[in-house]
């Protein structure tokens, strides 16, 4: 009798809905809610490592894979930093302190931050809602803070008003240790005294040294030119990742949807070496 080994990347645990409290709701930008969710009897809903994914589903409406913004060494809750961008995030986006949604998880991979990343100075390069996935992994960096160099964050979005988790970025991450925050706004604007200008082109102007490891993270075409500019700058596509977890739909390798040549994202990553991305087919 064959022994099927289909099911081995997964465990029952991280099918099965869990009943999550939506506890606390922060208006980001125009466009984003981050979204606290407890268990009901208190606490996180399950343990995750940086960079990992979790559905959230809202029974009726839908479901969709989001990243979880916060960083595992936080034990009292789970935070999701979710765009409006459908019918199922514009319901989200409605809900209200106190409803209840489901929640499965976490899926993917993670950063390697206890093992290629540790002991390494670390560059954090993001766009827009491309902040989410990365925050997990710089509050746990800064949280573990002595098992790492130093810490460069280089954050751009459209406009001063769409930057994601401004109040942390000002009294937490520019307050620490070895710690230096880089933001930019696409054009000018009233009111904003800082950088002008798109994520690759501040990159070059930086004129960081080589010896750091990259985590990027935004629309793929900013994925693109930050991966060229670092190559112009002389860092090696094996000191640089990124994750794709935009791509993964169910979480299990069943669905197809997250297919990029010989890889299934939500199977082999989502997070990936920036060489891994570079042998994918041209889709990407």
């Amino acid at each position: 009798m064959c022994e099927c080994h289909c099911h081995d990347n997964y465990n029952l645990d991280t099918l099965v809905p869990m009943v999550g409290v939506v506890t606390d709701i922060r208006q980001e930008t125009p466009d984003v809610k981050t979204f606290r969710v407890n268990a009901p009897e208190g606490g996180k809903l399950f343990e995750h490592k940086p960079g990992q994914c979790a559905m959230l589903c809202c029974p009726g409406v839908g479901e969709a894979m989001f990243s979880i913004t916060s960083s595992p060494t936080n034990k009292e809750y789970q935070e999701f930093s979710i765009k409006k961008c459908g019918v199922l995030t514009d319901y989200l986006h409605d809900l209200q302190v106190g409803d209840e949604i489901t929640v499965r998880g976490p899926y993917g991979n993670n950063f390697p931050v206890d093992t290629e990343l540790k002991g390494k100075n670390l560059l954090f390069v993001a766009g827009g809602i491309g902040l989410a996935p990365l925050r997990s992994v710089i509050n746990y960096v800064l949280d573990n803070r002595d098992d790492y160099g130093t810490v460069d964050i280089l954050y751009g979005s459209r406009s001063a008003d769409d930057l994601v988790q401004l109040k942390e970025i000002q009294e937490v991450w520019m307050k620490a240790k070895d710690t230096n925050v880089y933001l930019t706004i696409d054009r000018p604007q009233d009111g904003w005294d800082g950088h002008v200008g798109f994520v690759p082109a501040y990159l070059k102007e930086l004129e960081l040294t080589t010896d750091k490891t990259v985590l990027v993270c935004g629309p793929p075409i900013m994925i693109k030119f930050v991966l060229a500019a670092l190559e112009e700058m002389g860092f090696s596509k094996t000191q640089a990742y990124t994750t794709l977890e935009l791509r993964m739909k169910c979480g299990v390798g069943k669905c197809g949807r997250c297919n990029i040549g010989s890889k299934y994202v939500c199977k082999d990553g989502p997070v990936f070496r920036c060489d891994e991305v570079d042998e994918l087919p041209d889709e990407y």
